[in-house]
């Protein structure tokens, strides 16, 4: 059997998850003033490398929202795995939970199942990171097999300002 990768140019697949607020969000449709959307999806609670880049990703949030960029994060925690993460957490963009293996699958991402009960207690994905344009198109593609490697989150945003450059040049 054969696994399913999504590709640059592809449709971002309709996901639409739950937040803390009480309110849902659908990964990849940008907020009202946004043109793009980076979906950043993490391991969980349980995973510390995951904190660090989420707390980084906080740090440049500004600058994507300048080049119109949105931002949301997607787990497969549950919401009260997420509510006792957010107290390690410094960030302000929306923060989903409850992403399911058939999306793991969707997203073409590499799937892990816990150690231990200590880790977590349920099957979670590894480290992606999907740009989406303003048509829910797949603009770029980062998906991991391990926590440790991720995209530089600086290249990240200069490739998103090189990128969104050329494309409202050749979309004029």
């Amino acid at each position: 059997m054969g696994v399913y990768k999504l590709a640059a140019a592809a449709p971002f697949p309709n996901i639409t998850l739950p937040t803390l607020e009480s309110t849902s969000h659908t990964l990849g449709q940008p907020q009202e003033g946004f043109e793009w959307c980076m979906v950043v999806i993490y391991r969980g609670k349980h995973c510390p490398l995951c904190t660090r880049y989420l707390n980084q990703l906080e740090t440049l949030k500004q600058r994507l929202h300048n080049l119109k960029v949105d931002l949301v994060a997607a787990s497969a925690d549950s919401r009260e795995q997420l509510s006792e993460h957010m107290q390690q957490l410094s960030i302000s963009f929306p923060v989903t939970y409850g992403l399911t293996v058939e999306h793991m699958h969707q997203l073409g991402l590499y799937i892990s199942s816990p150690r231990s009960p200590q880790e977590t207690d349920h099957p979670f994905s590894e480290p992606g990171l999907f740009v989406i344009n303003e048509h829910g198109v797949v603009q770029v593609i980062d998906i991991s097999n391990s926590p440790s490697f991720r995209p530089e989150l600086e290249t990240v945003i200069a490739g998103a300002y090189s990128g969104l450059l050329e494309h409202r040049f050749w979309s004029t």
